[in-house]
Order: C-alpha cells, then structure tokens, then sequence
C-alpha cells in the first residue's frame, strides 16, 4: 500500500497547541458535564514530555491488507471515544444507546473514555498500525483534520455500504462527502462542531453582533472581544469573512487572514484567545462578543438569558468528528454495525438530547421533539438548510503545511 505521508516529530508551536487543546480547548469544552476524568488527563499531559522528547517515529510503508474479521465468531467490540460523548443514566451507572444495542444484537460494547486529543491519541496507536498490528480498538472517534492524516496514511478500513443502510440513507447532506473522504468511504461522522459568534446582550447594550468584521472592528467591542485559540475555527471564519473558501485556502490566503486578526490583536479591539474557558467571561460580560462553539452556546443560554448567537452571512466554520475503523481491527463488521444504529433516527435523537452539538442524521428532529421540543427547535443541534449551506471545513493540511500554519497562528497568539 503506498502512503502519501509519514509522520513527523511535532514542532515546538504544535506541541503548544495540543497541551492548551488538552486544558482549555476541544478537550474541555462543555459537554453534558464539566467533570473529566483527572487521572486520564494526568496521565496525557505526563506523556507530552515523551512526545516531545522523541517526536512520533517514522512510520515506514504498511502493507496492511484487509484483516480477518472474527465478528461472526465473536459477539464484541472495542470502542474508543472521548469524554462525556456518550448518553449515561441519571445514576451514572449504564449507558442506555449502547445497551440497547448489545440487547438487540447480542454484541457486547467494551466502552473506553480514552481519547484527550487528537495528536496524543494518534501516538498512541500509530507504532502498531505503522507496522500493521491491531489495536485492540474496533471503532475509534477523531476529528475531520487527524481523520483525513490517518486515512491518507493508509491505516483506515474501507467500510462496506452493505452493513451501513440507515447510515447510507440517513446521512445529512452537510456531511455527505468532505474532500478528505470523498463519499464517506472511510467514515461516518460523530457529531459537528460549529464555531459561531456568540455576544452577550447586556455588554453589548442590546445590539446583536453577526459579523468577524464587527468583531474585529467595531469600536463599541473594543477591548472585549475574544477569538478562539483553534486555529482552524479562527482564521476559517475570518477566510469566510474576506470571502474567501477555507476549503480552497492558498498559503496566501492564510497569511492574509493572519495579518488581518494581527490588527485587531495590534489595536487592543482582541482581549484574548481564548479554549473553552471563554464561557465564564462571555457569561460575566467581560467579553461582549467572542467566536464561540456552538455546543457551549446551548448549554449557556440555558442558564442566561442574555447570551446571543449569530451564524454570520459569509459562513460559518464546522468541524466534525468521525467514527472510523482502524486497520487490522478484529471485528470490523460488528462496528459497521454499531455505526449503523447509530444513525437510526431514534438512537440519534437520544445522543443529541444528551449531547447538544449538531446531529448529523437526517429524519432526527421528530424523533428528538419527543425527547427535548427546544433541542428539536435549535438550529445549533438540529440546522435548518439555510444555516447548513452556509457551512464550511478547513481543507487537509499536509504536515508540511500544519507546521508553518500552526507556527504562524502561534506567532499572532503569543501562545
């Protein structure tokens, strides 16, 4: 098999980048809880200094071929996924969707919290699937940018639309086929992330905030603005502000993007970039106006009133992540399976009810009105067609390109 790219030691800028997505970004934004699981975040941060140390080894060429699949001999799987990205009991104590699943098929899912971040959970596995070993994982949740390396790289199975109907006819049009997966050959998206703009009324004195420009320049904001220190998400929506396509994004166009939020950091109109931890001063006020996820917004409104949001004309960013099966995983059928219920219209409506973030299965609104009406009625969980045309992904980046981006984004935030 012949890979298009091998893994690099990270730079200084992408190593700073993963430790502040681990304690303030992708890793802690809201999800149903603010509590995450202390050792297992110990545990990440500890092996950065590894990572640092040695970078991630060369993977060489793999021949993976397609494994032996042993789901028809045994009824289990190995399921990876991040925090809180799963429905749980008031208790605690089961998790409904998944054992719904195993009553009806008789699979047994061994559920394991274990992905912190993209890049720390790709060095986790790559020296096994490099050398074309199972994982001991069947079905894995990354995101759109580290899904596009691994698929590129060679270490995903093709899955077969044969075990994949609901999935096939219920997948949302918005999800259909990103550049980096052409046709959902090798995925199925998780969930979306958009990032948005999100304002709170009673700093703003009432006025709505919609645009990366009124962020960047109106001068009634200034000083209270804050810009997310995801750089996709970031320079993604000021590219869509230029009118730019972050689909299309030329070197170009980034440096562009960049020099124009330099400004912004230049004049004092930036207060700062901010991870997740933008909510309690979006909530104080402290901050007028921010570029937000739109899961924490949905969460804050909840509790406040006065928090606003607002999908800008020129677009909005979203990220997703992706249900995916890793090479030489023993029982790939059985997770085609479990990928499969889940984009049964009433499984999904029950994980975006405990979720919040945009469900990608057509057909879910009714399903979840039953659940949650003011979910159903949230564009930010349930988009309607308009708000999902104006929705828009970063293109792959090869690792060349990830390290002078990142660098430079890096340079802009002081990070």
């Amino acid at each position: 098999m012949e890979h298009h790219e091998q893994p690099e030691p990270l730079s200084p800028a992408e190593l700073t980048a993963m430790r502040r997505s681990l304690t303030d970004g992708r890793l802690a934004m809201t999800r149903r809880s603010l509590l995450r699981a202390s050792g297992a975040m110990a545990a990440t941060v500890g092996g950065l200094g590894a990572l640092s140390a040695c970078g991630i080894p060369p993977a060489g060429r793999t021949d993976a071929g397609r494994s032996t699949d042993h789901s028809k001999a045994e009824k289990r799987i190995s399921f990876s996924n991040w925090t809180e990205y799963m429905d749980v009991s008031d208790d605690g104590k089961h998790r409904p969707t998944l054992e719904r699943f195993t009553k009806r098929t008789g699979i047994a899912v061994k559920y394991t919290e274990d992905i912190n971040d993209n890049d720390e959970f790709f060095g986790k596995i790559q020296a096994q699937l490099a050398a074309g070993q199972d994982t001991g994982r069947d079905l894995i949740v990354l995101t759109d940018w580290m899904c596009a390396r691994m698929i590129s790289l060679g270490w995903i199975e093709s899955l077969d639309p044969a075990n994949l109907p609901h999935a096939y006819a219920n997948l949302s049009p918005q999800f259909r086929s990103p550049a980096w997966d052409p046709g959902r050959a090798h995925s199925y998206p998780w969930q979306g992330i958009p990032a948005i703009i999100a304002y709170n009324k009673k700093a703003t004195g009432g006025r709505k905030v919609d645009s990366i420009s009124q962020l960047l320049e109106d001068p009634k904001l200034k000083g209270r603005v804050g810009f997310l220190s995801e750089m996709r998400d970031s320079v993604g929506l000021t590219l869509l502000d230029m009118g730019k396509r972050p689909e299309d994004c030329t070197a170009d166009d980034f440096d562009a993007a960049i020099a124009r939020i330099q400004k912004g950091v230049d004049s004092k109109q930036i207060r700062r970039f901010t991870g997740n931890d933008y909510t309690t001063d979006l909530d104080k006020g402290d901050l007028a106006a921010c570029v937000a996820w739109a899961g924490d917004v949905v969460q804050l409104q909840n509790d406040n009133p006065d928090i606003g949001f607002a999908v800008p004309e020129a677009g909005y960013m979203t990220s997703s992540d992706n249900l995916m099966v890793p090479n030489k995983a023993r029982h790939k059928e059985n997770a085609e399976r479990l990928i499969d219920y889940f984009y049964e219209p009433k499984v999904a409506a029950k994980i975006a009810a405990y979720i919040n973030y945009v469900c990608p299965v057509e057909g879910v609104r009714e399903e979840l009105a039953k659940i949650d009406k003011k979910a159903a009625d949230n564009p930010l969980i349930i988009p309607d067609r308009e708000m999902a045309e104006r929705s828009h992904s970063f293109r792959a980046l090869s690792a060349k390109e990830n390290k002078a981006f990142t660098q430079k984004f890096s340079d802009l935030t002081g990070a």
